[in-house]
């Protein structure tokens, strides 16, 4: 101190202006102080001389870095510092004021004097220092001296608080048998103390209960084990109280506490091991197959996972008779029975069980094997037991209209027991309301009361009970199914008609055809069939039949050289016998040709109907053959076409055309004395004449009346000749050329008149056939030729005429 007052002094006299400073009071509980801040100001002074002077005035706060203890006490105000101002020359002509955080209510200032002090306790855990402004101002004009200036009063801490566990009480487990220094869990404490002042905030960890089992870390506060082997079979559950102490865990340093509760887990180092090495069960002979007889325990110390057991049965004298298997809700074995029961075969089993842990830990197959086993001895208890059937139902079969009382079957029932008690039939009458059966009560054969109808009923189903003599209750039931079958209607025939060839290079006793038959009766799927020679054909030196056994048969060659030139057919009649009631049978005849065949057996040619069968022709010549035919078939097509092309041509190719047409029909005539190429006698008769008669070389405009027939006199003649010419020449739409019309006439002989086409209409429109095809199919052909005369009709009228 008196160092820097020294150092201000000497400032003060090299500037001839300088600042006091005042110190606080040697007794202040600061324990460091700092200087203020020095403000220099500068005053103008004067002009003088036109000149202006400038005197420099320095003024500053100066004080220490203020402190207070938390948690104080005392009865009065606690000291916290003292500000002064250059300014103040100690006539109270200064006042100081003191504004900010707690100012007033928490921190006051002595107006003149300026000291500090605190109005009440502070906490540093609830704030740590305080922000105030201080100002020294004029007493009596309130102007300020000074600009504000800022100061912070710090809390200075102590050991108020003690290391709290925030996350206690704690809950941790680990595996049992684990080695010494194994992790188990780590603890934290928070002191609420400044970490930064002293070793109020300084925690360390210590064990107060829970030795020797565990430990913990002073610094980390890491639990970890401390004894080796703990078995949770013995303890299970720990309860560890750890402490934390602050001031380095010193004498005086506050303390916090917490619980740390510590679980073992389970592990499998405990084998299983059974109560006692010896059961005894007592199981009635009347058990159900599949039922639980027994149950026997291995105990495992173990628990969860770890305690599971397996159970097996060693094979031996009762393994085959019994299974065991494991309850999951109380590991039990529990004994299932395989096999049913007999006490008069059997009275006891006995047989070992082996229990083991389902899942092992390698970490102690050391410790020895873990499984154990125990004997179990099964004692078969006497039952009396109803009558039991030799089988466990009865189907049986007999043929509509079979005579009553005939016996159909039987049933056969015996008592087990010891006593062996003689047993009795009976049919249950609800199953056989009609009444079609009866059963003998000792022998227990059944047969027919009276006529079974298939078409009625097909199929009865009865039910038989037998009753034990000496014990009526005891009874049992087995379910009878009768078919009534079908007689024997239809004979077998055979399946298809076989066509058979035969090789002419065929060796002897060669298969050349295999055949099977054919039946309408019902059922199909069991009737057998037997194939044989007819007794006729038994001395055939050509071919046998030989029957497969399997519903089919084959024909075989008895002889070999056979030659199409000398026989090409053969017939081999086959008698066929079904096994129905009564047997039925018929003979068909198979067809056998004589066809050439390569070596390989292959057919080459045969006859007629056997030139179809396969001679290897390749799929590529016969595509060859095919477009053979196709493409004549287009030939012909278009030869036709242009045959029907050339008719359709017109005499004129234009119509402006006025030139001869000269028409070449090839044929040369006879002369005038010809009178064979052409009867002029059919000129003369009158029936020629037709209504609606137009030429043939164009197309008419107007279509004329009918004319009346002319008479068969030559003057008739004469005039329908002439009247033709005139027609003709008068005609305005005949071309400018000759044209030779000829006039056809038939002579009439019948009453009837002519039903020849020539005395048909020769004009361009058709009578309409179509009617013809609404006939009916009688009429159908007839309709197809006069739709074809329709259609070339108008194709062939410009080549009639001759121009």
């Amino acid at each position: 101190m008196l160092t820097r007052n020294c150092l201000l002094l000497f400032l003060w006299i090299l500037v001839n202006e300088g600042s006091v400073f005042s110190s606080h009071k040697p007794s202040s509980p600061l324990g460091r102080s700092r200087s203020g801040r020095e403000r220099a100001r500068s005053s103008v002074g004067s002009t003088r001389n036109g000149a202006a002077a400038f005197q420099r005035v320095k003024r500053g706060w100066v004080w220490n870095q203020f402190f207070v203890l938390e948690e104080y006490m005392g009865s009065d105000p606690q000291y916290v510092g003292k500000l002064h101002t250059d300014l103040d020359k100690g006539d109270s002509s200064v006042k100081y004021t003191l504004s900010g955080e707690g100012a007033g209510s928490i921190f006051t200032i002595d107006q003149t004097t300026g000291d500090i002090h605190a109005l009440r306790s502070l906490d540093r855990e609830e704030k740590p220092y305080y922000t105030l402004r201080a100002q020294a101002v004029d007493i009596d004009t309130n102007i300020p001296l000074e600009p504000e200036s800022e100061f912070v009063i710090k809390v200075q801490d102590i050991n108020d608080n003690e290391p709290k566990f925030l996350e206690g009480p704690y809950t941790a487990s680990v595996p049992e048998m684990s080695p010494v220094g194994t992790y188990v869990t780590q603890v934290t404490a928070t002191d609420a103390d400044d970490p930064t002042y002293g070793n109020s905030a300084r925690v360390v960890y210590s064990i107060l209960h829970g030795q020797p089992y565990f430990s913990v870390d002073p610094k980390t506060g890491v639990i970890k084990t401390a004894l080796p082997n703990m078995d949770r079979e013995v303890k299970e559950e720990y309860q560890v109280l750890i402490q934390a102490k602050d001031m380095g865990g010193q004498l005086g340093g506050l303390a916090g506490t917490t619980i740390v509760n510590i679980t073992l887990s389970d592990v499998n180092d405990n084998p299983p091991r059974f109560s006692k090495s010896f059961f005894h069960l007592r199981v009635p002979e009347s058990s159900a197959m599949g039922s639980a007889v027994g149950r026997i325990k291995a105990h495992d110390l173990d628990i969860g996972r770890n305690a599971e057991v397996e159970y097996t049965i060693v094979p031996g004298d009762g393994g085959a008779m019994f299974d065991i298997t494991t309850n999951e809700h109380n590991q039990e074995g529990m004994i299932i029975l395989k096999r049913p029961l007999d006490y008069e075969t059997k009275k006891a089993y006995t047989f070992k069980v082996e229990a083991s842990n389902a899942h092992l830990d390698p970490r102690f197959q050391s410790f020895g094997a873990f499984k154990d086993t125990a004997t179990v001895k099964i004692n078969v208890l006497d039952v009396d037991e109803p009558p039991v059937f030799n089988k466990p139902s009865y189907v049986m079969d007999v043929y509509e209209d079979t005579p009553a009382g005939t016996i159909i079957g039987a049933v056969t029932a015996q008592d087990l027991d010891a006593s062996s008690s003689p047993v009795r039939y009976s049919i249950d009458w609800k199953s056989d309301l009609d009444s079609y059966f009866d059963i003998d009560p000792v022998e227990g054969t059944i047969s027919t009361n009276e006529l079974l109808d298939r078409e009625n009923i097909a199929q009865h189903n009865i039910s038989v009970v037998a009753t034990k003599l000496n014990s009526p209750v005891l009874t049992s039931r087995v379910a009878v199914t009768v078919h009534v079958l079908d007689i024997n209607e239809f004979p077998p025939e055979l399946a298809s008609p076989y066509e058979t060839f035969v090789c002419e290079n065929a060796k002897v006793g060669q298969v050349i055809q295999i055949f099977s038959a054919k039946d309408q009766d019902l059922p199909s799927a069991g009737q057998q069939f037997s194939f044989r020679t007819s007794k006729e054909d038994v001395k055939n030196k050509n071919f046998t039949v030989r029957d497969f056994g399997n519903n089919t048969a084959g024909i075989v060659t008895k002889r070999s050289g056979f030659r199409r030139r000398l026989q090409e057919i053969y017939f081999l009649p086959v008698v066929i016998e079904d096994n129905g009631y009564p047997p039925k049978s018929s003979t068909g005849t198979l067809t056998i040709r004589v066809c050439g065949c390569e070596l390989d057996g292959s057919l080459l040619t045969c006859s007629a109907e056997a030139i179809f069968l396969p001679v290897g022709l390749s799929t590529g010549a016969l595509i060859a053959i095919l477009l053979c035919i196709v493409i004549l078939l287009v030939i012909v097509v278009l030869y036709v076409g242009l045959r029907r092309q050339k008719k359709k041509e017109t005499l004129m190719s234009s119509k402006e055309d006025i030139r001869d047409n000269v028409i070449h029909y090839d044929d040369e005539g006879g002369g005038e004395e010809d009178t064979h190429a052409f009867d002029m006698g059919t000129l003369r008769n009158p029936k020629v004449v037709k209504e609606n008669l137009y030429r043939r070389d164009i197309k008419p405009e107007t279509q004329r009346g009918p004319r009346p027939p002319a008479s068969q006199d030559s003057s008739d003649i004469r005039d329908f000749i002439n009247q033709r010419l005139k027609e003709h020449d008068t005609d305005n739409s005949a071309p400018p050329y000759d044209s030779l019309a000829t006039y056809a006439y038939e002579g009439d002989g019948s009453v009837a008149e002519s039903l020849s086409s020539i005395e048909s209409l020769a004009v361009d429109f058709e009578e309409d056939y179509d009617y013809l095809s609404d006939w009916g199919p009688h009429f159908k052909t007839l309709a197809g030729i006069f739709g074809e005369q329709s259609e070339t009709h108008s194709d062939s009228t410009n080549t009639e005429n001759t121009h």
